[in-house]
């Protein structure tokens, strides 16, 4: 056999760590029908066999739906509700039948024609929960299909070795019907973070990569592939240079998973005693799993926007109600800070009648769009301040780029509270308000915006690229965007003096403070609190634990004294302890 060369893809990291295996490409589902006229006698029997497969899918997917929930959490059960919604589509099933009896047609070629339609109209909508809905009209007239034509629906049922799950798209379906124990890993050429399999693989622990475009265009089954689910790469047969050094990175990581597991259960807090929170960023209630396995100390960052993708409904304010209560409750000891809806720029939301914006992360985005919806505002402050009384609950605005706005907030914030008190709902009155400081009007302005917060969340990823006008996904600007810029190592030092000067605190919620290589510098620039992805807690924590603050305090005043990022840089590297040094994985792969 002709060996092949190596590719390398680039992707949505979905779900963290590194897999290598091999690839098991899943292909169409479809099930290949002919057209068949009926005779006048026959057409009842046929309608008699579509209500049977009908009724046999439903049951399938309501076993489905109740084992997800046991195995994997009920959350991720109620993606199935949609599918038992379209079985009771007039625009499906009822369609189907009438057409049967019209044209005296089979029932497959019938459903066939059917979902065509239907999968067209979903996919050129404008709507992300109609588009969504596309797959999930696949996947239910597939398993009719199947229970029509009694052809099996087993997946990766021959799979006899670890594979890494090659497919353009995964239904849930699919992903919780597996040969679970033989799957390590997933890719996809479509999808984001709130994805299906992306959900699904965070919920196993399983690496997975989507996004990937075209790669099921360029393997095939039997193939080896590495999966970076951390940078978002997969490399399709890799040489034996390659091979060796992504199993490295992987021993790496296992042994330094097995370490850091060791301080979950530990306080951050350096070698001479100065004390900091390591706290969790999530984006799901069940996240909050996560974030306990790992040992953080509560939820910096509660991004609640995705309770408001992905669906054709504005979520309810009970429904957020309860979301948030749940990891609230989680949460304790330790307190849980909910980020009210940032929507906008990359992510947006058709049913507030929004226009498109030439440019939208300059436009009508977190704050500013929750203040031009007073309403929709109010019914999420309302469900936050509600689970307020179930724990140590704080609430942060994004996007604040004046005290006029921080103002407005926190009016409607009071309006909600007299809207509860009304209805005689208990709610902390004396609630806790942060607020991200992400714009460089808020920065400049942090000695203002820090009177009137009881708390400030550096949001660096926005705050970077507002700054170096670099867009952090644009690989023909990505050389600008540098954390360690003098520019922004002063606007974080001055963001920092201005909240203690108020005597407030200070955390960071970008990807800035998961980097081992600059907590010695964060630590010493005076930063209270570090939130980052749940896996990354115990590495913060573990590299806070071996350095001394009073050493990090003289490291960050010379790190400010330097003009390039590549000094700067260089200097913190070469300063770096023995220990945290040694300490650190090896993710150069």
């Amino acid at each position: 056999m002709v060996s092949r060369s190596s590719l390398e893809f680039k992707g949505v990291a979905a779900s963290p760590g590194i897999t290598i295996g091999t690839v098991y490409l899943v292909g169409s589902s479809e099930v290949q029908v002919k057209k068949i006229r009926l005779a006048e006698p026959l057409v009842e029997k046929e309608l008699a066999r579509l209500q049977v497969a009908v009724d046999a899918t439903r049951k399938e997917i309501e076993t489905i739906k109740q084992r997800v929930a046991q195995e994997v959490g009920f959350k991720e059960s109620e993606i199935f509700n949609a599918y038992l919604h379209i079985l009771q589509d007039p625009m499906l099933i009822h369609a189907a039948m009438e057409q049967v009896r019209q044209t005296r047609t089979n029932a497959e070629f019938i459903l066939t024609d059917i979902k065509r339609q239907l999968v067209k109209q979903f996919q050129e909508s404008s709507d992300e929960y109609l588009k969504e809905r596309a797959t999930d009209v696949s996947d239910v007239v597939a398993r009719l299909m199947r229970n029509l034509t009694g052809q099996p629906m087993g997946f990766l049922s021959d799979a006899d070795v670890d594979v890494v799950v090659v497919a353009k798209d995964l239904t849930p379906s699919q992903t919780t019907t597996m040969r679970r124990e033989r799957v390590i890993g997933f890719t996809t050429d479509v999808g984001g973070k709130t994805s299906h399999v992306a959900i699904m693989a965070r919920s196993l622990e399983l690496p997975a990569v989507v996004g990937l475009k075209d790669i099921t265009e360029n393997v095939q089954n039997g193939d080896t592939v590495i999966v970076d689910g951390t940078a978002g790469t997969v490399i399709i047969n890799p040489d034996i240079k390659l091979l060796a050094r992504y199993r490295q990175a992987q021993q790496k990581m296992l042994q330094w998973s097995r370490k850091l597991k060791k301080l979950k259960g530990l306080t951050a807090v350096t070698k001479d005693g100065y004390r900091l929170t390591v706290a969790a960023n999530i984006e799901l209630p069940e996240d909050i799993r996560q974030a306990r396995k790992y040992g953080a100390e509560g939820v910096g960052l509660f991004r609640t926007e995705f309770l408001y993708l992905n669906r054709r409904d504005l979520p309810s304010e009970d429904e957020q109600f309860e979301a948030y209560q749940i990891v609230t409750r989680q949460s304790l000891p330790y307190a849980t800070i909910v980020r009210t809806l940032d929507l906008g720029g990359d992510k947006f939301l058709s049913r507030l009648g929004t226009t498109t914006e030439m440019n939208p992360f300059l436009g009508l985005r977190g704050i500013r769009l929750c203040l031009a919806n007073p309403e929709l505002f109010k019914t999420q402050l309302r469900a936050i301040l509600r689970a307020s009384h179930f724990g140590k609950l704080k609430v942060m605005f994004p996007m604040i780029s004046t005290v006029e706005e921080l103002r407005q907030a926190k009016t409607l914030l009071k309006e909600a509270q007299r809207e509860l008190g009304r209805r005689r709902i208990s709610c902390d009155k004396n609630l806790e308000v942060g607020i991200m400081i992400e714009l460089p009007s808020a920065a400049l302005t942090a000695d203002l915006l820090a009177r009137e917060s009881n708390f400030f969340s550096i949001g660096t990823n926005d705050l970077i690229q507002y700054t170096l006008a670099a867009d952090r996904v644009n690989e023909k600007v990505a050389y600008l965007y540098n954390p360690l810029h003098p520019s922004i190592l002063r606007l974080l030092k001055q963001i920092i003096q201005a909240a203690h000067n108020e005597r407030i605190w200070v955390g960071m919620c970008g990807e800035m403070a998961a980097d081992p290589l600059l907590t010695p510098l964060l630590v010493g620039l005076g930063l209270d609190e570090f939130s980052t992805g749940p896996s990354f807690v115990p590495q913060v924590k573990k590299t806070i634990r071996e350095i001394y603050f009073a050493e990090c305090r003289e490291l960050a005043e010379k790190a400010l004294t330097y003009t390039t990022s590549e000094d700067t840089e260089a200097f913190l590297k070469a300063h770096l302890t023995k220990e945290v040094l040694n300490g650190l994985p090896d993710n150069e792969s």
